[in-house]
């Protein structure tokens, strides 16, 4: 078998594909593995590049062909698509995935330690039962408004539906079926808030561990959850050039559809790191009304666009902001610093 400089490797859960290409671009190998044997199989390869696309197992895998003495390169599965010839097939992608990590302009995944995919399942466990508490609380809110019982949206306002349907001599007569329902959702309710407010304690000691998270919180708009996720999901800031790729990575930079010399910008393009993305304009939001409120800062950039735009638009604005001053504080290592006090 000819030394091969790069490996294409198709993953999947009890299959392999494997595509060893030359330095040239020629074919050294093309090699079906079971799951077994695929460790086996790079032990014996010569060091070189394994490239793969960055789904659910890639990180598992890249840290441990890496720990073989091979480079590993993960790839988007959205960039290694244009690869493909023609028919679909392990063969077909595991050489398109060889093709396209040999691209100099090619974009990469950083391979996640074991400690990021930990925090990363935090952050997802929790907003998985935040959805599942709301999606219990909006049926319930549904099935009772059937019975004339109304509440308001959120967990807040829980207890308004607990109450009435348990004090049922207040002008309310619920069928006996309903309420016992109804409990039946109240406990799954209460269930979930009290994990809930479990899992927020972790992420709250997670977030005061680390340098990282303590100093994107000296940021306004930035909490431990968004910390967290920031430190969990973005990659090494050195990766980006300026706050504005880091901002285009968030999917917060305007979408563009330019031709001719002729610049057309539009709304942002929203294809980047959802998570991430959601929390900044979050906490932009959140900003933004305690500015309305309150008031902004005496000539201050949020002060002038509230003045002329949606709050709506000025969050958007301002996450966008945010994202560019989190890159700056990554790569200088610096606490956050009010632009007033930063032009003085």
């Amino acid at each position: 078998m000819e030394q091969v400089s790069i490996i294409g490797l198709d993953l999947a859960k009890r299959s392999f594909q494997a595509h060893g290409a030359l330095a040239d671009g020629g074919v050294a190998f093309r090699k079906k593995l079971s799951r077994e044997k695929v460790l086996a199989f790079f032990a014996e390869q010569p060091r070189c590049v394994v490239a793969m696309e960055a789904c659910g197992s890639a990180h598992h895998w890249g840290r441990t062909i890496r720990d073989l003495g091979h480079e590993v390169r993960l790839i988007p599965p959205a960039y290694v698509k244009p690869f493909v010839k023609r028919q679909k097939n392990d063969a077909a992608d595991a050489e398109a995935i060889a093709e396209a990590a040999v691209r100099p302009t090619m974009r990469f995944v950083a391979v996640k330690t074991e400690e990021q995919q930990g925090r990363a399942m935090l952050f997802r466990t929790r907003d998985l039962m935040v959805r599942q508490r709301t999606q219990l609380i909006n049926a319930l809110r549904g099935h009772l408004s059937e019975h004339g019982v109304v509440a308001a949206q959120g967990p807040a306002n829980v207890k308004v539906l607990a109450e009435a349907v348990e004090d049922q001599g207040q002008g309310t007569s619920l069928p006996l079926l309903v309420v016992e329902l109804a409990r039946v959702f109240l406990d799954q309710i209460e269930g979930l808030s009290k994990r809930i407010s479990e899992l927020e304690k972790v992420t709250v000691h997670e977030a005061a561990c680390g340098e990282t998270t303590r100093r994107l919180q000296t940021m306004p708009g930035v909490g431990p959850i968004t910390a967290l996720a920031i430190e969990t999901f973005a990659p090494p800031m050195d990766v980006f050039k300026r706050g504005r790729d880091f901002a285009a990575w968030l999917g917060l930079a305007p979408r563009q559809h330019s031709t001719g010399g002729k610049q057309v910008l539009g709304k942002v393009s929203k294809m980047g790191q959802r998570d991430i993305r959601r929390l900044l304009i979050i906490g932009a939001m959140a900003v933004v009304r305690s500015a309305s409120r309150k008031g902004a800062p005496e000539g201050s950039w949020l002060q002038r666009l509230l003045a002329r735009k949606p709050k709506m638009l000025v969050a958007i604005a301002l996450a966008n902001k945010m994202a560019r001053s989190i890159w700056a504080m990554l790569a200088k290592a610096e606490d956050y610093r009010v632009p007033v006090a930063a032009a003085a």
